[in-house]
């Protein structure tokens, strides 16, 4: 799967994409992740991208014609001109659901917000899906494009290990039920120990315990809510 990532920083990137999974799958080139500076699209000679919003109001504007044209360049570089997605507040809550939906395509492309927002022609002229990690407001959407492409990545064959982590994972399963408890060694510490089930050999029992406990979990959490 190929990302395009379109941001005002990408050295926040580097990093991230030299860790871990995403490293191990970029390596095996099961992933590309491409990172553009929005600034090459810039029309100033200082490479400014936003501006003052018109009808006044606090803080800038992403411009219309560094986003529009920035992402159509990009996506003619490949035949797939891929999913676009501008990371927003105001998007489509992101969830396992929309995850697995993603995991489907072969390319996606995200645009990451800042300032006040985007020009509302980007959207008008780009029609992309908007989408966002919560209800809440980040500096940029450079953090929620990390938390698409680390949760996209667990999908694709042969990132993972072990494929049926991605099976088990919180939210993975048809219920859309959290994780069970999990455990390791050592069987005891401080008064605490492993459920003996855990321990029996029983592979029905221990699959039993794991959904009784995923399904109590997952109703005390929603309860709290």
């Amino acid at each position: 799967m190929r990302f395009d990532i379109l941001t005002l920083f990408p050295a926040i990137f580097p990093g991230y994409l030299g860790e871990s999974l995403l490293e191990k799958g970029i390596r095996r080139r099961l992933v590309e992740v491409h990172v553009h500076d929005l600034r090459n699209w810039s029309r100033d000679k200082h490479h400014k991208v936003d501006d003052r919003p018109f009808g006044g109001g606090p803080g800038m504007v992403l411009r219309v014609e560094p986003v529009v044209e920035g992402v159509e360049e990009i996506r003619g570089r490949t035949r797939d001109p891929g999913r676009l997605i501008l990371l927003t507040p105001q998007g489509k809550r992101f969830d396992q659901r929309y995850v697995r939906e993603l995991a489907t395509s072969n390319r996606l492309i995200l645009v990451c917000g800042r300032y006040e927002g985007f020009d509302q022609r980007i959207i008008d002229i780009l029609k992309p899906e908007e989408l966002s990690i919560g209800d809440f407001v980040l500096n940029g959407g450079e953090v929620a494009a990390m938390v698409v492409i680390d949760a996209v990545i667990r999908l694709i064959p042969g990132v993972l290990g072990d494929a049926t982590s991605s099976i088990d994972d919180s939210f993975s399963r048809e219920e859309d039920w959290i994780e069970f408890p999990q455990y390791t060694r050592p069987r005891t510490y401080r008064d605490h120990g492993v459920p003996d089930v855990l321990l029996n050999g029983n592979h029905e029992e221990i699959a039993e315990w794991r959904r009784a406990h995923a399904a109590r979990r997952t109703e005390r959490l929603r309860e709290a809510e």
